[in-house]
């Protein structure tokens, strides 16, 4: 598995594409895309590595994260869209507030199906692991893959840093307790590429993280 990176949006929100190298097929993690320029980034990144778009999956549903949704299913229709059913109310939430956040096209969308702990989602012939990770939103997820060692991360362990808790359903003791259970029983060599800033490490984050220590 191959990871792609964009950085997108006023948040500086890192969207994923997680590409399958041996059928080229790939899913796209949290679309932080709402101008017409990150949209364009996307869709030709897609077709200029002759990739085929085979699923879409949010980590959680805050507005930064979302912000794509649509595009995705508009661009690649027929795409299956799964969230965990925790964060459903998350997501529906946020045409309430996007205008007021500077995103006034924001466009709804609505999951096909559902994340569950421990289910695999498949990629081609990859394989990902579903970890429930809650603490920052109720029903955030992270996509883990052991054979390359790589968390899909979210907004849950950051360089040096630890996701937010002061937002609606955010709670403090709940996100160290998933990052202890779900991130920090991982060897020291995952790569976590998160929901913001730089990629980084299992073990850097176990050694020198000042939230976990």
């Amino acid at each position: 598995m191959t990871v792609a990176g964009f950085t997108f949006n006023a948040f500086s929100e890192n969207t994923y594409l997680l590409i399958d190298e041996a059928t080229r097929q790939c899913a796209i993690v949290d679309p932080g895309c709402y101008a017409p320029a990150e949209q364009q980034a996307l869709r030709e990144y897609v077709e200029d590595n002759n990739l085929q778009v085979v699923l879409l999956l949010n980590t959680h549903a805050h507005i930064d994260h979302v912000l794509g949704n649509q595009f995705v299913l508009n661009t690649w229709p027929g795409t299956p869209f799964l969230l965990h059913r925790l964060d459903l109310a998350t997501l529906r939430a946020v045409p309430t507030y996007a205008g007021s956040y500077g995103f006034p096209q924001y466009q709804p969308a609505e999951p096909t199906g559902e994340l569950v702990a421990g289910q695999p989602v498949h990629i081609g012939e990859t394989e990902l692991e579903v970890r429930f990770t809650p603490g920052h939103a109720p029903g955030h997820v992270v996509f883990y893959h052991a054979p390359t060692a790589t968390v899909i991360g979210g907004d849950v362990l950051f360089q040096r840093s630890i996701g937010r808790t002061d937002l609606p359903g955010g709670d403090h003791a709940t996100l160290l307790h998933s990052i202890e259970t779900e991130l920090m029983t991982l060897p020291d060599d995952t790569m976590v590429y998160p929901g913001h800033g730089p990629a980084t490490t299992i073990g850097e984050e176990r050694r020198g993280n000042p939230f976990l220590n």
